[in-house]
């Protein structure tokens, strides 16, 4: 049996390759790009839906992280809290550096997902975060710490 050499292997993969792959004329794109996809119309329950929630303990998210996409650590949770309307919100302190506290602001579930030991922001730009609302207890009550709840996952 002969030993194959490299330049024998190249020419034996370009072989295998289909004459089409390369495109009508040699790799020249002659189509017009295929129009970008329609902005997302799902609901943030639904898009929360489609992230496979999984069970999380309420104990288990105080004090985590809260990141961008880019990982950046925006804050940590420091309540998860049901409003009158049985929605959650994860309640987090917006714009605190280093010895001033920030101003608490309401994050709803449907907008983050969990990996590893932090939330990341999915539906809120970075840059919106100051926009957000101040969050006041009277809004709502915090939920029990033993309570199981259902939060989206990532892969991020």
């Amino acid at each position: 049996m002969r030993p194959v050499t490299l330049p024998a292997l190249f020419a034996l993969l370009l072989a295998t390759l289909p004459a089409h792959a390369a495109g009508p004329t040699g790799g020249a794109h002659t189509q017009a790009q295929e129009p970008s996809q329609p902005a997302d119309q799902r609901t943030p329950e639904e898009r929360m839906n489609a992230r496979f929630p999984q069970k999380v303990r309420v104990g288990d998210l105080i004090g985590i992280p809260v990141q961008d996409y880019d990982s950046r650590i925006l804050g940590y949770v420091t309540d998860v809290v049901r409003k009158p309307d049985g929605k959650i919100v994860l309640v987090m302190p917006e714009g605190a550096w280093f010895w001033r506290r920030g101003r608490p602001v309401p994050i709803p579930i449907e907008t983050v997902a969990i990996v590893a030991r932090h939330v990341t922001l999915l539906d809120i730009p970075r840059e919106d975060l100051p926009k957000l609302p101040t969050w006041d207890s009277a809004q709502g009550g915090p939920i029990d710490r033993s309570e199981i709840i259902r939060l989206a996952i990532d892969r991020h």
